[in-house]
């Protein structure tokens, strides 16, 4: 999603680093003071008690680099999934909003479909042979042939749209509050509703997502954090802490928020990006019994 404002510049309480966004993609009709304002209050919103900052019982993991491979570091990345040896990714903001086929070791952009400039790209999915994205603001979701990228179908929802995965029957959508939805594929319409805790506390700001091994993994806006969530309960079974995996990108990139996962099953690889990354990360997970 898509507090786009929020930039790595200085390091913020929660290990991310924050700046305001830069002059040349500040809305025309907003002044640097309202920006700024606007910021503030966001992470007000993120340092709430109980709100996205660890507060419950679920163990922290944490992760090790296997690989790193390029990506176009004006990818604004909203969502990211492996199919069949090649890595598809949304990308956001107005005007520069796709729906791309990457090569995963050169990170070369094979196939790119643009979405029309008052969309904002958001969520990706592939399910029973079709491409299905999510926008931002727009109530407007695409389903694209996966092949030719060619647009098939719209459909509709009544919430924002961020982040979007399945479990092979249903879609599974987050909408940056503390609910996942769990959608009817051929109709999009809601079958239920999930509350996202930990230790009892709702967790906002779910994100970008993907299903893995009978859990949901959500990216946290403005978190070097992914939560890994039961889909049955909600709870939050464990969180796998990326913080310094930053560090491990090129010096001289102005970067944004983690915020990218994607999951081969068939080698077991699991990747992670951020919006404006020059890098994708294959990494390890390391659970506290390793250290």
């Amino acid at each position: 999603c898509d507090a786009s404002d929020i930039r790595h510049s200085s390091s913020g309480p929660d290990g991310c680093l924050y700046t305001t966004e830069n002059s040349d993609t500040l809305n025309n009709s907003e002044t640097a003071e309202m920006r700024s304002l606007k910021t503030v209050l966001i992470l007000a919103l993120l340092f709430q008690t109980g709100s996205v900052l660890y507060a419950g019982t679920a163990p922290v993991w944490t992760y090790m680099i296997i690989a790193a491979f390029p990506h176009d570091q004006e990818a604004f990345t909203q969502g990211l999934l492996y199919h069949n040896g090649y890595l598809y990714e949304s990308t956001g903001q107005r005007g520069h909003s796709s729906v791309r086929k990457l090569d995963v070791k050169t990170g070369a952009i094979l196939q790119k479909y643009e979405l029309e400039d008052q969309y904002f790209g958001e969520g990706l999915t592939y399910f029973r042979d079709q491409l299905i994205q999510l926008t931002w603001q727009s109530f407007t979701g695409f389903v694209y042939d996966p092949v030719s990228l060619y647009p098939l179908e719209e459909f509709y929802y009544n919430t924002e749209g961020w982040g979007l995965t399945n479990d092979s029957t249903q879609l599974i959508m987050s909408d940056g509050t503390t609910q996942l939805y769990f959608l009817e594929p051929s109709t999009f319409a809601v079958n239920r509703t999930l509350t996202v805790t930990d230790d009892g506390k709702p967790i906002r700001f779910l994100n970008e997502l993907e299903y893995i091994k009978g859990e949901i993994f959500a990216n946290i806006l403005s978190q070097n954090r992914i939560a890994c969530i039961d889909p049955n309960t909600g709870v939050i079974r464990r969180w796998i802490d990326l913080t310094g995996i930053t560090g491990a990108l090129p010096q001289g990139y102005t970067i944004d928020v983690l915020n990218g996962i994607a999951y081969d099953s068939g080698q077991d690889r699991l990747f992670v990006t951020g919006k404006l990354w020059p890098r994708i990360f294959e990494i390890r997970l390391v659970s506290t019994l390793e250290h």
